[in-house]
């Protein structure tokens, strides 16, 4: 993709509704949003609790929330399964997994340039 012009690019990415980095961050407002899609990567198909115990700081509630945006974002899978108790797993999807790379170079970008 040719990069436009600076000035061009403003213009165009000034209304939310066209701004490709407005729609992508909107999905990743949430300080764990990044996390929960690492701990996912990491373990395929995985349950609420072994999420949370991934990452203990987060509390139930963000947890709930963070997944529910992923999932609307079509990023994560929920899986509920028709058993007693009832059993859901949370799986990346394809779109989620193309995002993985991504997410590894800016880490790296990180480690780099940061003190950590």
């Amino acid at each position: 993709m040719k990069a436009l012009p600076l000035k061009e690019n403003l213009k165009k990415y000034t209304a939310t509704q066209t701004c490709p980095i407005r729609n992508i961050i909107s999905r990743f407002t949430g300080k764990w949003s990044m996390l929960v899609l690492c701990v996912l990567y990491e373990n395929e198909a995985t349950r609420f609790n072994s999420i949370g115990r991934a990452l203990p700081d987060i509390s139930p509630k963000v947890l709930t929330e963070t997944l529910k945006n992923l999932e609307a974002g079509e990023l994560v899978h929920r899986e509920i399964y028709a058993e007693v108790p009832p059993k859901v797993e949370y799986s990346l999807t394809d779109k989620g997994k193309s995002l993985m790379p991504h997410i590894h170079s800016l880490i790296g970008w990180a480690l780099n340039n940061y003190q950590i």
